[in-house]
């Protein structure tokens, strides 16, 4: 069940038994690779080059194509995830279970990503982000520093489904998107900027403003709603 590359570097890391490792993946000291995860995936037209030239040794052919991954200091892989090849971990991330990574996207330190969340390949997740369950992220969004995103929110980057013409959706720092929200292709949402839960966005969002409804529309400021929430918290 088990297979670990000679290629892979595990610099004292606990690594659980039930665990796939190829290409010449770096996981760095202190952290933790769960059972069932598959560390350096190969992207899809590796797997096809796999197809053409199959021998009847699995992960070793998995192995000749993949260009590994890198897990950083004190991570956490929990079980069930799946990390393509050139995905980026920077220290101290955390993976809830059964996450999958597509290749050359990168997660900035400290941040988290929740149980079942998907993010697609060329994705950018900058530093101390916090992304809760059931999170869709498409490829090639960029996640600035110190975001929040709720449980079930869905990002897209295709205007007219399918039409394979694919935009880059931005979420500057500090952005708060609370559960349910949808934000639509090529849609910038601004720095500090908050979106109510079970919003639409489809329009940029200036920064330090709050929109909500469907059509997500301001109806605050960022700074009213975080006034709320401390008056909330001091109750």
């Amino acid at each position: 069940m088990s297979y670990l590359s000679p290629k892979a570097m595990l610099k004292h890391a606990i690594v659980a038994p039930m665990v796939k490792i190829y290409g010449p993946t770096v996981v760095e000291e202190d952290s933790i690779i769960d059972n069932m995860v598959i560390l350096g995936y190969p992207t899809k037209s590796n797997l096809e080059a796999v197809r053409r030239n199959f021998e009847g040794r699995f992960d070793e052919a998995l192995d000749a194509v993949s260009s590994g991954c890198f897990v950083g200091r004190r991570c956490t892989v929990r079980s069930g995830c799946v990390i393509y090849e050139r995905v980026w971990l920077e220290d101290d991330v955390q993976l809830g279970h059964y996450v999958m990574i597509r290749e050359l996207s990168r997660i900035g330190c400290g941040s988290v990503v929740g149980s079942f969340s998907v993010i697609e390949g060329e994705c950018n997740i900058g530093r101390n982000v916090s992304i809760q369950s059931n999170v869709f992220i498409p490829r090639r969004t960029e996640v600035g520093n110190g975001v929040f995103l709720g449980p079930n929110v869905v990002i897209t980057n295709d205007k007219y489904p399918p039409s394979g013409k694919l935009v880059t959706t931005v979420i500057r720092d500090n952005v708060i998107v609370a559960a349910n929200a949808i934000i639509i292709a090529g849609v910038e949402v601004g720095e500090g900027a908050f979106v109510a839960a079970g919003s639409v966005v489809t329009k940029s969002v200036p920064s330090g403003v709050a929109v909500k409804g469907i059509p997500a529309k301001p109806y605050a400021t960022t700074a009213e709603i975080l006034e709320k929430r401390g008056e909330y918290l001091r109750q």
